[in-house]
């Protein structure tokens, strides 16, 4: 059996694709940095610490594994800090794919799915996106994504690759089951972050920008659970392998929520009111960023299977619960 390399498959995201994969019986080998990954979320796959920048170890592990799919996933995603230090951005994000598929080219690996962002489209006319909605990123993270996206292209024109690009909109909860989550400190994601609130594992929780024109003021965005996400991985997978063309797919639900409505989810779900500041917007960030994502329902044949808040949010709050356990055991 010919192998599946996921890069970055250490993460929050990487790490329920692996689970699944693996599930179904694919021999995965993971190659990550462990830099905001855990080798404990890497269940019933090789783990490889690495850089997929190290050219000469992603030809090491692409030929011993026979590795004919790779899927990427590791990169740096904070949309602020790439404001920030945009040089840390491309250069992790664009330079190290564009080895990969280096690699990936010169093995004449078959096919690539490939990790990207709504963070491409910046900001739409109507706040709402479709994969031809024009590109045009409001950040350097989006950038360093789309920049990706077209060497990915480049390459698969020159050569026998064929890919899926899946652009995500805001992922979000984790494994049901609680086996594995989003475990990342200091994240920026609202959902991660109030549900890290309401378990008593931060202060506070701030709300960026309160003056948008939307119908409560703060910013909307389309949230997807993270197991939906990961089982579109394996369509896309399924597709390349029935010899399907190369893709670029929206990955979300099709509607959205605001900043408050989820917080009053988050309230609602873990029955704590949560102790709010209100700050001005942050640079990079948008009004309301929602997907058309019908494309990806019919080519691919996805249909999400959590596509409710509470739902959403009640995974990532037991998360947050379980590693409050897990801290005030090892105090």
């Amino acid at each position: 059996m010919n192998g599946v390399l996921v890069s970055g498959g250490a993460g929050y995201i990487g790490s329920h694709v692996v689970q699944q994969l693996a599930a179904r019986g694919e021999r995965v080998v993971v190659i990550d940095n462990l830099s905001s990954g855990f080798a404990e979320a890497v269940h019933d796959a090789e783990l490889v610490v690495g850089n997929v920048g190290d050219r000469e170890l992603v030809a090491r592990v692409i030929a011993h594994h026979r590795v004919d799919t790779v899927l990427h996933f590791a990169a740096h995603t904070v949309v602020p800090e790439s404001v920030s230090d945009p040089v840390k951005y491309y250069g992790n994000n664009t330079c190290n794919t564009c080895n990969l598929l280096g690699c990936c080219a010169e093995a004449g690996v078959a096919h690539f799915i490939f990790s990207s962002t709504a963070a491409v489209y910046g900001l739409t006319d109507s706040g709402i996106a479709d994969e031809d909605t024009p590109t045009r990123p409001f950040n350097p993270y989006g950038m360093s994504k789309l920049m990706s996206e077209n060497i990915l292209r480049d390459v698969s024109a020159a050569s026998g690759l064929r890919h899926v690009i899946l652009r995500y909109f805001n992922v979000a909860g984790c494994d049901p089951a609680g086996r594995i989550g989003h475990s990342a400190p200091h994240a920026t994601l609202l959902i991660k972050a109030a549900c890290e609130h309401a378990a008593g594992r931060r202060d506070s929780l701030c709300i960026y920008g309160t003056d948008y024109d939307t119908p409560d003021g703060t910013g909307i965005r389309d949230y997807i659970h993270v197991e939906d996400l990961a089982a579109a991985h394996l369509r896309a997978l399924d597709h390349l392998r029935r010899g399907g063309p190369s893709l670029t797919l929206n990955c979300g639900y099709g509607h959205g929520y605001s900043v408050r409505e989820v917080i009053d989810a988050v309230t609602r779900v873990s029955g704590r009111p949560l102790n709010i500041i209100e700050r001005p917007r942050r640079v990079g960030d948008l009004p309301m960023l929602i997907a058309r994502s019908a494309k990806l329902q019919d080519v691919l044949d996805w249909h999400p299977r959590y596509d409710d808040l509470d739902f959403i949010v009640r995974t990532a709050f037991h998360w947050e619960q379980k590693l409050a356990r897990q801290l005030d055991h090892v105090s």
